[in-house]
């Protein structure tokens, strides 16, 4: 098995794409143990034979159509006018778009596509430094895999045995703290250098701006109460919800804004369809590592390992923050809860932490690498629509991965702020 852990390594640093990874690796150690390769199909098929999964190709079309039918550009110009009249607020506006963003596209790519494309241009022309304004969008956008709706829990439900419904509600306290704290820190850096152009209107303009740009989205605003209220409310599954977001995107989009035409249609539906043939290509090859891990026993091996340092919980999730810290640097986000998962979970109900509080943690961490190279998902993104080289966001995004550690540190250790809403 540790030669399976280190061809995948190998394969990775040879830049072979991450579901082949997944898949090649633990081969040999399968067929070493007598088991006919015919089994690996069969895991490949068992692992996307949920009804739940289906909810990720909806979501990712919805967060397309979204991105595409002028709800992303109404969203941006009502936290525009919440926000620009402080200092930093241009940034900061970028932050709240993320979060509400993030209320309806349920992936931190997506919205990081979507609020960057428009605010990266705009933060340059109001004297933001690009590379803060870059590393500004790249961190917030980590708030799609944690705000629900959020296409990493579902992975993580259906891989932990885990309810849907109470891991989104974890995540809107976490999501909450996440994106207040980054705005308190964008604010005092913009302070303290002089960033942006500051422009204060009196109350009155204020209050008409934002009640202007808060009529041209309210249609859009009602998407994550619809999608929300409807899984809480019991009229329809987080699956379901899916096919509803996806529905009440195209009427917006088609009906009410008219930003989609029709010959728009196969473009969005091809690319949204090639992105959940890869995300649901990574869960399935994952599986099959996840297996040939379970069969060498790794994972008892692990808390064995574990359990030597200490039976502290304490303890535990210190070493488990550490870990996934380092693998979310090199393994993509959804392949890594599949193979972690199995690991960590049984381990950290053995002693005695809430499970739904464990997958908080996970989807918390896994999204700070999404924001830490080599393998940052949001720094490619970002990267690609600000022409910036990922080198160059380093520096200013040291700040805004020190402020995301601290919001870690206590959602791992305050687990009133992802069990509250729960129970």
């Amino acid at each position: 098995m540790i030669t399976a852990l280190v061809l995948l390594l190998i394969l990775f640093a040879l830049g072979v794409p991450i579901a082949v990874s997944l898949g090649a690796a633990p081969l040999a150690a399968i067929y070493d143990r007598g088991i006919s390769l015919v089994i690996v199909p069969q895991i490949v098929f068992e692992s996307l034979d949920s009804f739940t999964l289906m909810a990720i190709p909806f979501f990712i079309l919805a967060g397309r159509l979204m991105q595409s039918g002028g709800i992303a550009g109404r969203l941006v110009d009502l936290a525009v006018a919440l926000t620009g009249w402080m200092r930093g607020g241009l940034a900061n506006a970028s932050i709240v778009t993320a979060m509400l963003f993030a209320t309806m596209s349920g992936s931190s790519s997506a919205t990081a596509a979507a609020v960057g494309s428009t605010l990266i241009p705009a933060m340059a022309k109001s004297r933001y430094p690009r590379p803060f304004g870059a590393a500004t969008i790249a961190a917030s956008a980590e708030l799609g895999a944690i705000i629900p709706p959020s296409v990493p829990m579902i992975v993580y439900a259906v891989v932990a045995n885990v309810s849907i419904a109470d891991l989104f509600l974890s995540g809107v306290l976490p999501g909450l703290l996440i994106g207040f704290s980054l705005i308190l820190f964008v604010t005092v850096v913009s302070s303290v250098y002089g960033y942006g152009i500051v422009d204060r209107p009196g109350f009155h303009a204020w209050a008409r701006g934002v009640a202007v740009a808060a009529k041209r989205a309210a249609l859009s605003l009602l998407m994550p109460v619809i999608v929300l209220g409807g899984i809480y409310g019991g009229v329809f599954t987080p699956t379901e919800a899916a096919v509803v977001s996806v529905a009440y995107a195209l009427i917006l989009g088609m009906l009410v804004y008219r930003e989609v035409r029709i010959k728009d249609l196969p473009e969005i539906f091809f690319t949204s369809g090639l992105t959940s043939a890869v995300v649901l290509l990574i869960v399935a090859l994952a599986a099959v590592l996840a297996y040939a891990l379970a069969i060498y026993q790794v994972p008892q091996t692990l808390a064995s390992g574990i359990r030597s340092v200490s039976d502290s919980s304490f303890v535990f999730l210190l070493i488990v923050n550490l870990l996934l810290m380092v693998v979310g640097m090199f393994i993509e986000t959804l392949a890594a809860i599949v193979i972690v998962t199995p690991i960590l979970a049984p381990m950290a109900m053995s002693l005695g932490i809430d499970p739904v509080h464990f997958g908080a943690i996970v989807i918390v961490n896994l999204a700070i690498g999404m924001v830490t190279p080599p393998v940052g998902v949001n720094l490619f993104v970002v990267s690609t629509i600000s022409g910036l080289k990922i080198e160059t966001m380093i520096r200013p995004l040291l700040g805004f991965l020190a402020v995301l550690l601290v919001d870690l540190m206590l959602i791992t250790y305050v687990p009133a702020l992802t069990t509250f809403l729960v129970r």
